[in-house]
């Protein structure tokens, strides 16, 4: 364990001792420190590819659906948290700046499905590239990859 969570634990132990868990805190405390790395990673490259946070959880829900990659508002705000508002206000910015299409469903005009556009879909392959590369080699750079499978392994039995 590194020397920054290592001083918080042993302030917590000496500090307030009967908060401290002897094999829950360390846990909890390092995969807070690795979601905020992760994070902090993870913007600075959205970031530089021009979009938001929000807007890249879009273009990705997007992008994860069948051809030609298309949802509807409904269904991008279940998979995402946000409210109706807000996921109103990102997809006008997404459409005005021409990474996403919104039309009318001809047989329930009600409905408006968004899509990726032409120039959509390669800025979310450029930042998605990026994204990979610069979350792998954070991680590669302090475990093997047999760490890594056995990590993920773990960390999805927590998910259940």
């Amino acid at each position: 364990m590194n020397d920054k969570l290592n001083s918080f634990l042993n302030a917590q132990q000496t500090y307030w001792p009967e908060a401290y868990e002897g094999q829950l805190l360390p846990l909890r405390i390092a995969l807070f420190h690795a979601q905020l790395a992760q994070h902090s990673r993870a913007s600075e490259v959205i970031i530089a590819n021009g979009l938001s946070v929000v807007e890249f959880d879009v273009l990705a829900t997007l992008r994860r659906s069948p051809q030609p990659y298309a949802l509807t508002p409904s269904d991008i705000q279940q998979s995402m948290l946000i409210t109706s508002g807000g996921l109103t206000k990102i997809l006008i910015e997404l459409e005005n700046r021409g990474l996403i299409s919104r039309t009318t469903d001809e047989s329930d005009r009600r409905i408006k499905p968004v899509a990726l556009t032409e120039k959509g879909l390669p800025l979310l392959d450029k930042t998605m590239y990026a994204l990979n590369t610069v979350i792998k080699d954070w991680v590669n750079s302090s475990l093997s990859s047999a760490e890594v499978n056995q990590l993920a392994t773990l960390l999805a039995k927590l998910c259940n």
